[in-house]
């Protein structure tokens, strides 16, 4: 289960970042425990205390919990609010890119939808 970790960022980030893309995909669902911080640094070949810090990071996040005794669970919402999350950070920072591509290359928005109801229907 080791992962090739980027240089660019953080250990704890890139994990954070992966187990949200988890539950955005619905691999790992609401009321679901998440693997202990041992098993993920033993699996991950990483520091303990960087599982640590990932964790620690979703539960400021509110996504997860921790259960004295039992350990961390995602918690009921995490993936709505996941979800809207990433769309107001697509309308906000990606979509005015596309956009301005768009129109830069000339390209009819009314063509561009149907051609993608087009495709999506295949």
């Amino acid at each position: 289960m080791a992962t090739q970790w980027k240089n660019d960022q953080p250990i704890y980030l890139q994990l954070k970042e992966q187990i949200m893309a988890m539950i955005i995909d619905d691999i790992l669902s609401e009321g679901e425990a998440l693997p202990s911080v041992r098993k993920v640094a033993a699996d991950y070949q990483i520091n303990p205390i960087t599982a640590s810090k990932a964790y620690a990071e979703l539960v400021d996040e509110g996504l997860v919990e921790k259960r004295r005794g039992l350990g961390m669970f995602i918690l009921e919402g995490a993936r709505k609010n996941l979800l809207n999350a990433e769309q107001q950070k697509f309308l906000n920072e990606e979509w005015p890119e596309i956009i301005k591509r768009i129109t830069l290359l000339g390209l009819n928005v009314k063509q561009l939808i149907e051609s993608a109801d087009t495709n999506s229907s295949h």
